[in-house]
């Protein structure tokens, strides 16, 4: 735990992780060793079609966790990786709904979403711009409770797509798609993708919410080392404070708007007024050293 800029005590937590219980390269002692050492407060495991119970691991916070898979390696046959979080006890889904040939990816995936559900998880959309999603796949799934917006290894295994915000950004613009944003490592190699990409949660929420009811709240922001903080004010100014960065960008549904976004050394806030048009605004920030933070989005129709 540590406390913000702000003085807002948070949790360091990371969503998506894979140990030898699936494919990853680590066990579960060696992972949970490795998260514990980098400050982590919780980490969730979530290997492939083998749900991981809540447990605490070396030291270490373990969320339940699991991660199921649908569809071909050809994206054209929409490819679905859904992340299964803070599940009461394993939904009783397996391998046998994955390779049933008689329903669509999108059937499947929606099966998989209630499934969470009805034990009382949080359904992540995982790495959408890895798995090549269209807004039109990832609106064929009902009830996504969040959705990744930077996955570390999608640049260190089998393709460089580890950023989704251009899909969060359409889907946000002409579907109303408009979930809290998560980073995560998505480890498998540890070998520089892992400790890359968490959420810092705020504390009090999580303590009066409970963790995963926070987090599907949007009660965080997503890093992999600024801090980011985002806020509407009373006149309608959206105003930005962070830690020292070289970049803050204000993306939004409207395609160029002067002033969206500021370059420069130590930078520490930024303002903008949103456009008539806007219906909705999020932010993203770089440091120096190339290291990003993403704000949730605010709506600004409502």
């Amino acid at each position: 735990m540590f406390t913000d800029s702000k003085g807002i005590k948070r949790l360091k937590i990371g969503l998506h992780t894979h140990t030898t219980r699936s494919d990853g390269k680590k066990t579960p002692e060696e992972a949970a060793k490795i998260y514990a050492a980098a400050g982590y407060d919780a980490v969730a495991l979530t290997d492939h079609w083998k749900y991981g119970e809540a447990q605490e691991l070396c030291g270490l916070k373990i969320l339940s966790g699991c991660e199921y898979n649908v569809g071909g390696g050809d994206a054209r046959d929409a490819v679905y990786h859904i992340v299964g979080l803070g599940m009461e006890r394993d939904p009783g889904l397996t391998t046998a709904l994955r390779d049933d040939p008689s329903m669509t990816s999108a059937e499947k995936a929606n099966i998989i979403v209630d499934a969470i559900h009805a034990v009382g998880g949080c359904a992540v959309l995982a790495h959408p711009a890895w798995s090549l999603n269209t807004p039109e796949q990832c609106m064929a799934v009902k009830n996504f409770d969040v959705t990744e917006i930077f996955n570390s290894v999608s640049e260190h295994g089998m393709s460089d797509r580890p950023y989704s915000g251009l899909i969060v950004d359409m889907l946000a613009t002409g579907y109303g798609f408009q979930k809290p944003l998560l980073a995560t490592d998505d480890a498998h190699f540890y070998a520089g993708d892992e400790c890359r990409g968490m959420i810092m949660l705020e504390a009090d929420a999580a303590e009066k919410m409970g963790l995963v009811p926070a987090i599907c709240a949007g009660r965080f922001y997503a890093t992999q080392g600024p801090e980011v903080h985002l806020e509407r004010l009373e006149d309608g100014t959206v105003h930005l404070t962070c830690t020292p960065v070289s970049k803050i960008i204000f993306d939004s549904n409207v395609v160029w708007v002067r002033g969206r976004a500021v370059r420069g050394e130590n930078l520490t806030e930024a303002s903008y007024t949103p456009h008539a048009q806007d219906c909705f605004v999020r932010a993203e920030v770089t440091d120096a050293q190339g290291n990003c933070a993403w704000s949730n989005i605010i709506r600004l129709d409502q």
